[in-house]
């Protein structure tokens, strides 16, 4: 699967704002809009155009950037996560991110949201049936593929009857609310652990590309986190846009060097439609919630 149709969505790099390095996991519907109306005001008309929520929109009790282990998540019946209510009030009534998004684009912006790879694990707990299919969430998760650093998912098994089904099915909804950007985390560098393959998720990766050219709506993938293997541009250009040379960076003079040294290493690879990524550019401290302490910020 080497179609490249979705380079077509991203000629010039695209440029935003993303709500982690300000706001945590912890970004609300207010927070969200208020930074959306400046950057139509005063960025956009600078090609300034994406609005990212970042992760744990589906979590209600979280707070700044600490994401609680095995936290209860909003998920509908097919185990497919929802905005928490309590910090998305316009997803009353099944609306998803739907309203949120009409505002994003009478502004003449872009919306995008952050998801984490695979299926969650209280879906799979649950054996939640899978939309589309007569799978169920157990038949399709790969136990075995888990993200260090984060609780909520289980890998998909891309070989099991099901999984197409489930992804298709996860983008199918983000299209209906109006999603222009995905942030893929846990997949350019799989966080597996010590020793573990950094790029095991290449097949998955394969699966979520198909998924996204059949859910009728265009969608720039960018995957995070970094650094993405350098040896892997090939398949990373088949499957993205963007893709992480790094792991998060934050205003701190080493941080800024080492960015330097993956910039050198990814020289002359970028092509239209499909970036290597440094990540985002903070400048100074910008967190608002004391709770969220970024190292080196």
């Amino acid at each position: 699967m080497k179609n490249r149709d979705h380079h077509q969505l991203a000629p010039t790099p695209p440029m935003g704002w993303n709500s982690w390095d300000c706001y945590g996991a912890s970004i609300t519907e207010a927070e969200l809009l208020n930074n959306a109306r400046f950057m139509a005001e005063h960025l956009r008309q600078y090609g300034w155009e994406y609005i990212v929520i970042d992760t744990s929109w589906y979590e209600p009790a979280i707070q700044g950037s600490i994401q609680v282990p095995f936290a209860d998540l909003e998920m509908d019946n097919y185990g497919r996560l929802v905005p928490a209510a309590n910090r998305f009030p316009s997803s009353f009534k099944d609306q998803g991110l739907t309203l949120i998004a009409d505002q994003i684009h009478e502004m003449g912006l872009k919306f995008g949201l952050h998801i984490m790879r695979g299926i969650p694990r209280q879906a799979v707990h649950r054996d939640s049936p899978v939309y589309g299919s007569e799978a169920t969430a157990r038949q399709i998760a790969d136990p075995s593929s888990v993200c260090s650093w984060n609780s909520y998912m289980y890998g998909v098994d891309p070989c099991k009857y099901g999984a197409y089904e489930y992804y298709k099915s996860i983008f199918e909804l983000y299209a209906s609310w109006g999603v222009d950007f995905i942030k893929l985390d846990d997949a350019s560098f799989t966080g597996g652990g010590i020793g573990a393959d950094p790029y095991s998720a290449q097949n998955e990766l394969d699966l979520i590309r198909q998924a996204l050219n059949s859910c009728g709506r265009k969608m720039v993938l960018s995957l995070s986190p970094g650094p993405a293997p350098r040896g892997e541009v090939t398949h990373l250009a088949s499957v993205a846009n963007m893709w992480r040379i790094s792991a998060d960076f934050w205003d701190d003079w080493k941080e800024l060097r080492t960015a330097f040294d993956y910039c050198r290493l990814w020289e002359g690879v970028a092509q239209c439609g499909a970036w290597p990524d440094c990540d985002m550019l903070p400048i100074g401290r910008i967190g608002v919630d004391p709770v969220f302490e970024p190292a080196g910020a």
